[in-house]
This record gives C-alpha cells, sequence and structure tokens, in this order.
C-alpha cells in the first residue's frame, strides 16, 4: 500500500497529513502491542497483590519505588550512550527476558508467594518504563502541533492493545493456564519491538518539515557535536541528569507535580478498589474476573473516545484543558464514593477515570513534553514518568495507611481528597497556557541562566 492510499484511508479517521501516515501506522501498531502485552498481566498483578494480603501493598509500593531509584540511573547511563535505534529495542529485549524467568520460576511452582510478590513489584517497573519510552520516542518523532492532531490516533493503538489484552486473559486463561499468558505477553512484546525498529524506517521518510521537533529547539551539546541526523545521535549527559532538568526548570516542576497528584489520585482509588473488592469476594477466581471485566470496560470506552474525540478536542482546546479533565473526573468520582462507598461506584468510577485518563488527559500530557529539547524528553521525562510516580505512589500508600490507622473510614478519605483535585485541575490548566507559549515561542526557556560546560559535565 503507497503512501497515497495510506493518506486518505486515515484521513477518514485523523487529520493526518502527507509524509506522516506510514510513521502514524507503526506508531499505533508499536502501542497497540505494547499495552496488549501488558494488559495480559494486569489482572495477574492485581490478583497476586491481594494474595499476598492487602494490608501489604504499601509495602510493595515502596518495594517498586526502590526498584525504579536504583534503576532510572542505569537507563539513564544507557540513554546517554546508545543512540535511540539501540536503546529501544535494549529495553524491550530485557523486559522479555524477565518474562522468561518468571515463567519458568512460576511453571516449577519455585517460591511461589515470594515470586508472585516481585511478580507485582516488576510489573510496575515494567509498564512505567515500557510506556515511558514510548511516549519519549513519539515527542522526539513528533512537534507539539502534530502531536495534538495524532497522539490521540496512536494512543487508540494502546487502547485497542489494552481492550485485547484483558480478552486474551479471560479467553486464554483456562486453556492455557495462567502462568502460560506469560509467554503471549513476551511474544506481543517482541512484536512491540519490530514495529519500533519499522517506525525508525518510517521516520527516516517523513518530509522534513513534518520531522522530528529537534530542529525547532536549541539542540543539546551531544547533538550539536554528532554528525547525521539527531535520532542517530547519542543524547549524551551524565546518568541524573534528568533529575537536574525537573529541579532547574518551573516547566518541568509542574508536569512533575501534575504526575505526582495524579499518582495520589489513584493511589488512593486504587486501594479503595482493593479493599471493597476483597470485601466482596473470597474466591481469587472471581476477583481476577472482576480485575479483567473493568480493564475491558475501559478499553472499550476509552478507544471509541480517542477515535472521534481527542485530536479535535485537544486541536480546539489546547493541552491545558484536556489534561485538567482527568482531575475533574477525579473530583466527581471521590465525591460519588464518598456518598456510596460500593464495587460497582467503584467499577464505574475506575472506567470513568482511566477513560479520561488513556483517551484525554494522557495524550495532552504527552503533548506538554513536544516543546523540549531531546535530551528532556529522554531522560527529564522518564525521571517524572517513572521515579516521581512510584515515589507519589509510596508516599500515597503510606498516606493511605496512616489515614486508615487513624480511624478514618473510605468514604472519609474520599471526601479529604477532593480539594487535592481541585488544586489539582488549576494546575493542569496553568501548564496548558505554559506550553502554549513555548508552542509560539520554540526559542522560549525557562528564566534561569545556561549551564556552563562544568555543570554539564557534572549533571
Amino acid at each position: 500500500m503507497n503512501e497515497t492510499v495510506l493518506h486518505r484511508w486515515l484521513a477518514r479517521v485523523v487529520n493526518v497529513r502527507p509524509g506522516e501516515a506510514r510513521a502514524l501506522l507503526w506508531s499505533f501498531a508499536y502501542f497497540f502491542c505494547l499495552l496488549a502485552g501488558y494488559y495480559v498481566l494486569r489482572p495477574l498483578r492485581d490478583e497476586m497483590g491481594i494474595a499476598g494480603g492487602v494490608r501489604n501493598l504499601p509495602w510493595l509500593f515502596t518495594a517498586t519505588f526502590v526498584v525504579l531509584l536504583a534503576a532510572v540511573p542505569v537507563f539513564g547511563a544507557v540513554v546517554a550512550r546508545l543512540p535511540r535505534r539501540r536503546f529501544i529495542p535494549l529495553v524491550y529485549h530485557f523486559f522479555a527476558a524477565n518474562i522468561a524467568i518468571f515463567w519458568l520460576l512460576l511453571a516449577f511452582d519455585i517460591g511461589k508467594i515470594h515470586v508472585a510478590r516481585v511478580f507485582f513489584v516488576w510489573i510496575s517497573v515494567f509498564n512505567l518504563f515500557a510506556v515511558s519510552v514510548f511516549w519519549s520516542f513519539m515527542a522526539d518523532l513528533f512537534a507539539s502541533e502534530q502531536g495534538k492532531r495524532l497522539f490521540g490516533f496512536i494512543a487508540a493503538g494502546g487502547s485497542a492493545g489494552a481492550l485485547l489484552g484483558p480478552a486474551l486473559t479471560v479467553g486464554l486463561a483456562v486453556p492455557l493456564g495462567p502462568v502460560n499468558l506469560l509467554i503471549v505477553a513476551a511474544l506481543l512484546l517482541e512484536a512491540a519491538v519490530l514495529c519500533a525498529s519499522r517506525l525508525e524506517a518510517a521516520a527516516q521518510r517523513l518530509k522534513p518539515e513534518t520531522h522530528v521537533s529537534a530542529a525547532a529547539v536549541p539542540a543539546g551539546p551531544a547533538e550539536a557535536a554528532a554528525p547525521g541526523p539527531p535520532e542517530a545521535a547519542e543524547i549524551g549527559g551524565g546518568w541524573l541528569a534528568g533529575i537536574t532538568m525537573v529541579l532547574r526548570s518551573p516547566y518541568l516542576a509542574g508536569i512533575a507535580l501534575w504526575v505526582a497528584l495524579l499518582s495520589l489520585a489513584g493511589t488512593f482509588l486504587y486501594f479503595q478498589q482493593a479493599n471493597i473488592v476483597a470485601a466482596a469476594s473470597d474466591d481469587p477466581a472471581v476477583r481476577t474476573r472482576i480485575f479483567a471485566t473493568i480493564d475491558l470496560a475501559i478499553g472499550i470506552l476509552t478507544l471509541i473516545v480517542q477515535f472521534i474525540v481527542t485530536g479535535r478536542l485537544i486541536t480546539r482546546f489546547g493541552a491545558g484543558p484536556a489534561a485538567a479533565l482527568l482531575p475533574l473526573v477525579f473530583c466527581l468520582g471521590f465525591l460519588a464514593l464518598w456518598l456510596t462507598p460500593m464495587l460497582w461506584v467503584v467499577i464505574a468510577f475506575q472506567a470513568a477515570q482511566r477513560a479520561a485518563n488513556f483517551a484525554i488527559s494522557n495524550p495532552a500530557r504527552e503533548c506538554l513534553f513536544t516543546v523540549l529539547d531531546r535530551a528532556e524528553k529522554y531522560k527529564a521525562k522518564n525521571v517524572i514518568d517513572i521515579v516521581v510516580f512510584r515515589g507519589g505512589d509510596a508516599a500515597s500508600g503510606w498516606l493511605f495507611a496512616a489515614l486508615r490507622g487513624a480511624g478514618l473510614e473510605l468514604g472519609a478519605i474520599s471526601l479529604a481528597t477532593v480539594p487535592v483535585t481541585a488544586a489539582w485541575l488549576a494546575l493542569a490548566l496553568a501548564l496548558g497556557r505554559a506550553h502554549e507559549r513555548r508552542t509560539r515561542d520554540p526559542l522560549l526557556q525557562d528564566m534561569k541562566p545556561p549551564m556552563n560546560a562544568d555543570e554539564r559535565r557534572s549533571s
């Protein structure tokens, strides 16, 4: 199928322009395979979390954060030394090898309880790294204007994968057995690697005016010195450079705070869900089916919204108002839980917030990164998506446990979270205004002195 035919076909559902069609379709397929693999495993993770004891969830969240703290510098070092076309496949091959190890341990029933807890932590790490790398790649390929038009469609690929994943789990868990679903997930992950490689080739054929936004922002020292296209160059810098970038930039710090508040709200809801589902049934099979049903409902709702609404909404109103939709949904959802802390309310709340997140607010948040330079897209974004998000998870988990220990009921905790979501909404609107200023003036920098050569080396 040639580029013209692809463009005509895609133009029926998304505002795609000449030169973008192949890259758009490979991006869609890449995210589809990635999230399909993750959502095959997600119901197993949620059941293992409950099987390990709801009271142990704060410890599992804390363990996840500690592992991430150790992993992020390693990732930063890999990103600094390898070009994009090498380090992206390397990350996914590493996780596929991990899945093979878990399959061996679970298939031979080696330390089942301990492996289940490690698996809970591992899959949280895998999800954050895999998705963060994907969206860093997208922010590197597409400019801000393109992101507003195309990220909704690309995110729909992930939603379609999120729909297939739990369907595969429901359909194959009995004939294959839950453990063998790990093999299915590993195959889907390797398919994502293939799509990423084809996307690299498709990006090379993009027209110059539609190619990466790197030309719109000042090049970092590694890019300025490296010959060839920016995607072929090493990003360079130190392994802790991403942390320094976040601390120095009010814009990046604002995104980090948005993610931290998302983490707090999401963790409080997850713990509410765990408590309510655990009270609703003692049967692990029933609980796994409940979690898979939630994922299936979310996938259907999200896919519909992404195909019909997302691109038009973000293009029309901007990234800020679109990102503000999620805190609004959380605000209304926690009010509903305060009034009626029941299973059907949790299911509806989870479906609404995750659909709003995946369909609208997450693509909008990813647009915020398109106005940054390449080092910030991979290093600072990785710190925000992983360290800040999971650090927020761990802190929020202990805060929830402390509130419960102090005698607060689930309804009272829900009500206390409402003002936090209101502040989160205001922050989203402020970030949207800052993004629009940077879009109009790509050379706009935070009000800070430039880093000298010694500072760059030390970071």
